[in-house]
């Protein structure tokens, strides 16, 4: 069939970066994140994050088309902070949370283990 091979999904090609910049040149303090290989799932996650930062103005995602593995966020921030400074503080964020439900979830399953 025409259809792309499904680890073309997933597997970054060499040469390309996992996530790239560009600085909006008609918006000041706004810029795209593009990052390979992602979906749904990590957009909107990440919107959702920069939405709780008080120097982000907008914050938006989009797929370009279903069989480009990539999305493009879109983030405009106040004078205060940089988009990049936004991301990246996002990332970082979302990074302990995941680690801080790890921890709870492998807490639990350790209770459960010991009582059974």
């Amino acid at each position: 069939m025409n259809a792309p091979d499904r680890y073309e999904r997933f597997v970054v090609p060499e040469g390309i970066k996992k996530v790239s910049y560009e600085r909006d040149t008609k918006i000041m303090n706004a810029a795209s994140f593009t990052i390979e290989r992602e979906d749904h799932t990590i957009g909107n996650i990440v919107r959702m994050q920069l939405h709780r930062d008080e120097n982000v103005l907008f914050a938006g995602y989009k797929l370009p088309h279903p069989l480009q593995y990539k999305i493009i966020v879109r983030i405009h921030t106040t004078v205060q902070s940089s988009p990049m400074q936004a991301y990246n503080q996002a990332i970082n964020d979302l990074d302990k949370e995941l680690d801080h439900l790890r921890n709870a979830f492998e807490a639990e399953v350790a209770r459960h283990s010991r009582d059974y």
